[in-house]
């Protein structure tokens, strides 16, 4: 059995990566020009730094910020392969991710997933397409920050985490969701690149993980017993 190629999912993606496209930060004209009024040094400062993500993912509030659909084939079939049952996931946006993770925890035969995304509007727009998708009883999308939201009941075992939110937090959400990580489980950070200081953690001796880059903005980690 496989949900992303069927409906209603398979017809659902395909809408809203038409609309991700249309709806880049380059296109939206708010956004662009905020983003090119900066420095170099600047855009850098603010996507590393842990105090002013508040403000600028409010700004990307109407942007979905999606993955690629590469990189969403690739989560299902980490999930799939690796028989995960429980998934977290920092940094919801409009649920793009979630629907391909929720998708092979159906297919895995169930499962639970739980994501996080601070921005109210989001949070509606995932649920709206989780429930769309026909996955919204598989996810639990828990709204407000993330350094909160995952400080608390997680499930005592984690197969697989997904970080795709703020960059900065990397380390500090690794932090508090690895003592659940089950020994074998992946972690997949998205632009990790962004964040040194989580890539020297991941990739040091007796940190724990063995890990390595993937692809062109990927880092797979996978923590060890």
């Amino acid at each position: 059995m496989n949900t992303l190629t069927t409906a209603p999912l398979a017809v659902l993606l395909d809408r809203l990566f038409e609309e991700a496209d249309a709806a880049s930060p380059a296109t939206t004209p708010s956004v662009a020009a905020y983003w090119t009024s900066l420095s170099p040094e600047e855009r850098a400062r603010l996507v590393r730094s842990k105090t002013d993500y508040l403000d600028f993912y409010s700004r990307m509030k109407d942007i979905p910020l999606a993955i690629s659909r590469e990189t969403g084939a690739l989560l299902y079939m980490l999930a799939r392969s690796t028989a995960a049952r429980t998934i977290v996931e920092f940094g919801t946006s409009f649920g793009i991710s979630a629907l391909y993770l929720s998708a092979a925890l159906r297919d895995n035969g169930g499962g639970r997933l739980i994501t996080t995304e601070f921005e109210p509007s989001k949070v509606a727009k995932a649920r709206a397409n989780l429930t769309a998708g026909g996955l919204i009883d598989l996810v639990e999308i828990r709204e407000g920050d993330a350094l909160q939201t995952l400080s608390r009941d997680l499930p005592q075992s984690i197969d697989l985490l997904l970080l795709d939110g703020a960059k900065a937090l990397y380390p500090d959400i690794l932090k508090l969701v690895e003592g659940h990580l089950r020994p074998g489980a992946l972690v997949v950070a998205d632009n990790a690149d962004f964040c040194p200081e989580y890539l020297e953690w991941v990739r040091s001796p007796g940190s724990g993980y063995m890990s390595t880059p993937f692809a062109e903005d990927i880092e797979l980690s996978m923590r060890l017993g």
